[in-house]
């Protein structure tokens, strides 16, 4: 029994050493979120230029105001500290940075867990379980700093220890991403019932209010409530009440359920924390994380541990869909890479147009962009769109509004993909520029990710032959290159298999409906491609 006793806190540092490397290699993925690129350049522009970005030194169509200086400012010492693990790692360095920040509020998450229900195994599990939900937003952006901030500041609070470090931590915390005021609930929900951290509440929220927006914060996240940007992306959407990832739903409704059950003594700050946070959550998709810290802890807390200990296990087990092989790299099948080397290589014409979700690669490059994922002109993305679809006029020709923006604009040089990666849809924009019928716009480059078009190509400039049916085998091309890359999400094949059969196009349409239905099974699809000529 006695060297049984003495080997059993070396077993658990080995455990809890397997577990730390294991989120580690959960979260080791390649770079492959589109807004880590203007997240890069601001970084790499702040340390050039020693100042703030403002007015914006990357787009041409930025408005002015104070959502738009806020969106420049707000995650600066983020940007500066990402450039300069890239500056000293590369992207290896980058990524394996996100996997060991993602693992670290994990582990807090964890310790938490493992402190308040006195059980190392509910501690490892409930580390896993916030895994499962972390897992999807595994992305390179400042706002990681939040859910790290929120994780530092209820462990502190929970251990009762270095409780004067949370204004030094406010401080660095406001001024590395906007989420910095859910460290005012998490430090109030304490102090709700121990007066003596009154003043380290004080001096938390005062240190935080140094930072290039004050208290703006509040106005601004008012305002993206009403924002055509915002509004449209899924990450400000509410999450689906049952749906991917799988490990929110479940921890909502088992803490849900645990906390309800046991009312009577569940402290008052985990009562506020949970409800803070889970309304959060409930606004919207991004938000989803703050949940995978706190809840875990309140099932292995308040749930007996048979009860606990399986549950949280069948949490932790929904993020083995997420699970890849480490690859701390950069995914370039996401980015336009061939294509800026053409751009850089050549003096493009005129204003620059590009989509959204590459407009962060494109800035990284160099190219002063038309639109990017920095959200600063509601009036550029609505105007972008009209560009795209051209609503209320032909979609495939350059008539009605598309035109007037363009020439509005000044635009003479279009560098886009013809498909929107995540929903699949179609740009025709792309079929616009290609038509024929058009003697105005010319193909300057086209491989399987990107199109150039130019306007007026100045003499001696080289454009490519035979546009439009270079543009048609492109649409294919570039819907199979996403997929192999991505084959999770196969839509854009279902896309242009409608376009093909609407345009009595038998061959292409029928290749891309073996191509879905490959990796999706629908059977309507199938239905349409028995039905095909």
């Amino acid at each position: 029994m006695p060297a049984r006793k003495q080997a059993q806190p070396w077993f658990r540092v080995y455990v809890a050493v397997f577990a730390a490397a294991l989120l580690i290699a959960i979260f080791a993925g390649p770079i492959a979120d589109t807004d880590f690129w203007w997240h890069l350049r601001t970084g790499q522009w702040i340390a050039q230029q020693h100042r703030l970005p403002v007015p914006d030194p990357f787009a041409y169509t930025t408005g002015a105001g104070m959502v738009a200086r806020f969106n420049l400012t707000h995650e600066w010492l983020a940007q500066l500290a990402m450039y300069g693990v890239y500056a000293a790692g590369g992207f290896t360095g980058v990524a394996l940075a996100r996997a060991v920040l993602l693992a670290a509020v994990c582990g807090m998450a964890g310790w938490i867990a493992a402190r308040i229900s006195q059980g190392f195994w509910r501690g490892i599990l409930a580390a896993l379980a916030a895994s499962s939900v972390m897992a999807a937003f595994a992305a390179d952006r400042p706002a990681l700093v939040t859910f790290l901030g929120v994780a530092v500041f209820l462990a502190l609070l929970e251990g009762r220890r270095g409780v004067w470090a949370l204004p030094a931590i406010a401080l660095v915390w406001a001024n590395c991403h906007s989420g910095f005021f859910l460290g005012w609930i998490v430090v109030a929900a304490y102090a709700a019932r121990d007066r003596k951290l009154w003043p380290v509440a004080a001096c938390t929220v005062a240190a935080s209010l140094a930072n290039p927006n004050t208290y703006h914060v509040f106005e601004v996240l008012a305002a993206y409530r009403h924002s055509a940007v915002n509004t449209s992306l899924i990450e400000w959407q509410p999450p689906s009440w049952w749906g991917r990832p799988y490990g929110f739903n479940l921890l909502l409704y088992g803490a849900a359920a645990v906390l309800a059950m046991n009312w009577r003594r569940v402290r008052v700050e985990h009562w506020i924390v949970f409800l803070a946070f889970a309304a959060a959550s409930l606004t919207a998709f991004r938000n989803l994380p703050l949940l995978a810290v706190i809840a875990p802890a309140l099932i292995a807390a308040y749930a007996a541990p048979r009860i606990a200990i399986p549950a949280l296990a069948v949490v932790a087990a929904t993020g083995a869909m997420y699970w890849r092989a480490p690859d701390p790299s950069l995914a370039e099948w996401t980015v336009p890479a061939a294509a800026a080397d053409f751009a850089a290589s050549r003096q493009l014409p005129g204003k620059f147009f590009n989509t959204y979700e590459q407009g962060g690669y494109w800035i990284w490059r160099g190219e002063r962009v038309f639109i990017d994922g920095r959200a600063l002109s509601d009036r550029a993305f609505e105007d972008s769109q009209q560009i795209l679809f051209n609503k209320g006029s032909a979609a495939d020709a350059v008539t009605g509004p598309r035109k007037e923006l363009l020439d509005r604009y000044g635009i003479e040089t279009v560098a886009m993909n013809a498909i929107e990666p995540a929903s699949g849809a179609l740009y025709p924009l792309a079929l616009a520029l290609g038509n024929p019928a058009d003697e105005e716009w010319q193909l300057a480059y086209e491989d399987t990710q990107e199109l150039v078009f130019v306007r007026h190509a100045p003499p001696g400039f080289p454009v490519l032959a035979n546009k439009f049916a270079r543009v048609l085998r492109h649409l294919n091309a570039e819907c199979a290159y996403d997929i192999e890359n991505a084959p999770d999400m196969p839509v854009c094949a279902r896309t242009l298999a409608d376009y093909w059969m609407r345009n009595q196009a038998w061959a292409p349409a029928r290749q891309m409906l073996r191509l879905y239905l490959a990796h999706r099974d629908d059977p309507a699809a199938a239905a349409a491609l028995a039905r095909l000529p």
